[in-house]
């Protein structure tokens, strides 16, 4: 019988699936570019920012503001306490889909 109730140890905070798209984005590079990750999650700037702010805060994002040449630029990457997160959070979904029947 599969435990569902394992499912309710899931972090949350990875789970909503805009912050989800962030962390498996990072999770696969060194760092990466607000720009790039506008680009490639398809969220709006306000929502991203929201998004980054909410993982930076949990400790799993590392957010570095600087300029390139006059223009703002920000440069983000997974803290090492979100690489162990998502690490956790991807063995735990891995566990509840291998319990499922065939």
């Amino acid at each position: 019988m599969t435990d569902f109730k394992q499912m309710l140890e899931t972090d949350r905070l990875i789970h909503e699936p805009a912050r989800l798209i962030i962390m498996a984005l990072l999770y696969g590079v060194e760092n990466a570019d607000f720009t790039f990750l506008l680009t490639e999650t398809g969220l709006t700037r306000g929502n991203l920012s929201f998004h980054l702010t909410k993982l930076e805060e949990a400790g799993y994002v590392d957010i570095e503001k600087t300029y390139k040449g006059k223009r703002p630029y920000t440069l983000c990457s997974l803290s090492e306490n979100g690489r162990l997160a998502f690490d956790a959070y991807r063995q735990q979904l891995q566990q509840t889909a291998n319990s499922l029947p065939d």
